[in-house]
């Protein structure tokens, strides 16, 4: 059903968000946790973001772990939130993926209702109150942590943000990353990072940030050159979201690969 064909009914303003249009037909957009007990769920682990001279790279490693156990090897945990920012995920894989669609939802419901798309620091700000409200689930360990970046129209310069459980977010300067490998993929970011990089370049230290974390992080996945899985990599400009094809994201791995070797 569309957003106008939700709005006949006029319970809701069009000022209100897509959540609160579910909520008027008793339809509740959120997670309700189980009762009592840990849930042993399947958890995404590192993604990273940072500058480069076009905007920014987004980047996530493709494991999944539930305990000491691979889960998957596919883990797909970068996102387009829209045409111009891109949303990673880290915590428990399952509850953050339905965030992530509530909330590419919600920026699509603004932009039908507006006429334009809402600012990017309103998008981050609209995360975070997001990541709040799962505060509950947080306290049962169903902990979701990402980050989020983006292309400002308005100030023409790529921007990034992190966040905390409790849905605090932080505007990083330059580089940032999250989940069990994070500190070991923000440890090579630092030594590497240069904010005047071509894309090539920019896709390089990605990949090789992801290649230093799985070295060091069992729960971090590696590029696998024989299997054929890659690490996978947006990047966001003035032109929007774009996905990074294979074949250069495969070149990078080996490249990063023999560097370590």
């Amino acid at each position: 059903m569309t957003a106008d064909g939700l709005l006949r009914g006029g319970e809701v303003t069009p000022s209100e968000s897509f959540s609160a249009l579910l909520r008027s037909r008793g339809l509740d957009p959120h997670w309700t946790a189980p009762g009592g007990g840990e849930v042993e769920a399947p958890e995404g682990t590192t993604v990273l973001a940072f500058r480069f001279a076009d905007g920014v790279v987004m980047a996530g490693d493709r494991r999944a772990t539930a305990g000491n156990v691979i889960a998957h090897h596919h883990m797909k945990k970068v996102f387009p939130a829209d045409g111009y920012s891109a949303v990673a995920i880290s915590g428990t894989a399952g509850i953050a993926t339905e965030l992530i669609k509530l909330f590419q939802t919600e920026l699509e419901h603004y932009e039908k209702l507006e006429g334009h798309r809402l600012s990017l620091e309103g998008k981050a700000n609209y995360l975070a109150a997001m990541i709040r409200r799962q505060l509950p689930m947080a306290f049962q360990g169903l902990v979701v942590i990402p980050l989020f970046c983006g292309f400002d129209e308005q100030e023409g310069v790529g921007r990034l943000y992190s966040y905390d459980v409790v849905g605090g977010r932080y505007e990083e300067i330059d580089y940032t990353s999250t989940g069990s490998g994070g500190r070991d993929a923000r440890l090579f970011l630092r030594g590497a990072f240069q904010d005047d990089m071509d894309e090539t370049a920019a896709i390089q230290l990605a990949v090789g940030a992801l290649v230093a974390a799985a070295e060091e992080d069992t729960a971090t996945g590696g590029p696998d050159l024989r299997r054929g899985i890659y690490p996978n990599v947006v990047i966001v400009t003035e032109g929007g979201y774009r996905e990074v094809e294979e074949q250069l994201i495969a070149e990078a791995a080996r490249t990063a690969l023999e560097a370590q070797s």
